[in-house]
């Protein structure tokens, strides 16, 4: 079955998550815990986390993942900014747990100085240092690649996987890839990325993919989600990524802009076509 959905909002409580969820048709799905733009323990009581799980359960939506907030730096070589993002990431994989939600997604962030080599070596000591519990698994998500941020190759995703003792995965984001460039305009482009990404980190750990068009050329560094077919990467992309063998089985999450009519609801369907393509 394809697991398509989308990033759904916790207002008035976690549960309400699912509940949106179902109103675009989706059947997987992504959440923050709190505002990702400031520092915040999740705040979720234990009915309302009992209410999430059984929402899921009944109507089949899952697997969810909880993105990280966006203040989190494990490249960081700033003893106080690593130690935050230490604590945030604890707190997120406990929330996690709580809610039975398998996945936790980070952005590895910049190391702002450090260096290559020395923001993966902090990003997977950060790693390190985290009491994942059992049934969770933080993925590193591909990024942008612009400054000093790290993640945006696969050599550097795999970097971290190698560095690190934890039992890591990852999270690709196609617009992301797209902006760090990697070509995926084509059927030829979406082969020799895949490809290349089973050979330097292994189709194995690929566990979710954020599904977003571009707005932004290829290699541009830049970030700017557009609405699924409608962007650079195009219909003729996303299509033969979305039915490609190594996307297979894989949840499909959405984080698509709500513009021109079109919200994630119309992103939902407009995958569901192009699989059925």
């Amino acid at each position: 079955m394809l697991r398509i959905g989308a990033h759904t909002s916790i207002a008035g409580g976690v549960h309400n998550a699912v509940e949106e969820q179902l109103e675009y048709a989706g059947n997987c799905g992504q959440i923050f815990t709190h505002s990702p733009q400031v520092w915040q323990d999740p705040n979720i009581g234990d009915e309302e986390a009992e209410r999430f799980r059984e929402l899921s359960e009944e109507n089949d939506v899952g697997p969810w993942v909880i993105h990280s907030s966006y203040l989190v730096n494990l490249c960081t070589p700033k003893d106080d900014l690593r130690e935050k993002s230490i604590d945030a990431m604890q707190k997120e994989v406990d929330a996690a747990a709580k809610l039975g939600v398998p996945y936790v997604n980070v952005h590895l962030g910049a190391h702002t100085g450090a260096g290559v080599e020395g923001g993966l070596d902090n990003a997977a000591s950060a790693l390190e240092e985290l009491e994942i519990p059992d049934g969770v698994t933080v993925l590193i998500e591909s990024d942008a690649g612009s400054g000093t941020k790290l993640g945006g190759t696969f050599d550097e995703l795999a970097a971290i996987l190698e560095r690190c003792d934890q039992d890591l995965d990852v999270c690709l984001d196609t617009a992301h890839m797209f902006a760090a460039g990697y070509d995926l305009s084509t059927p030829e482009g979406v082969d020799e990325t895949f490809a290349a990404f089973d050979d330097q980190v292994g189709l194995e750990h690929l566990q979710c993919v954020h599904l977003n068009d571009s707005k932004h050329e290829c290699g541009t560094n830049k970030d700017e989600h557009a609405h699924v077919g409608e962007g650079l990467i195009g219909e003729a992309g996303m299509r033969a990524f979305v039915n490609h063998d190594a996307a297979e089985g894989v949840p499909l999450v959405l984080e698509t802009p709500t513009e021109d009519g079109k919200s994630f609801a119309w992103n939902v369907e407009r995958v569901r076509e192009l699989h059925e393509a």
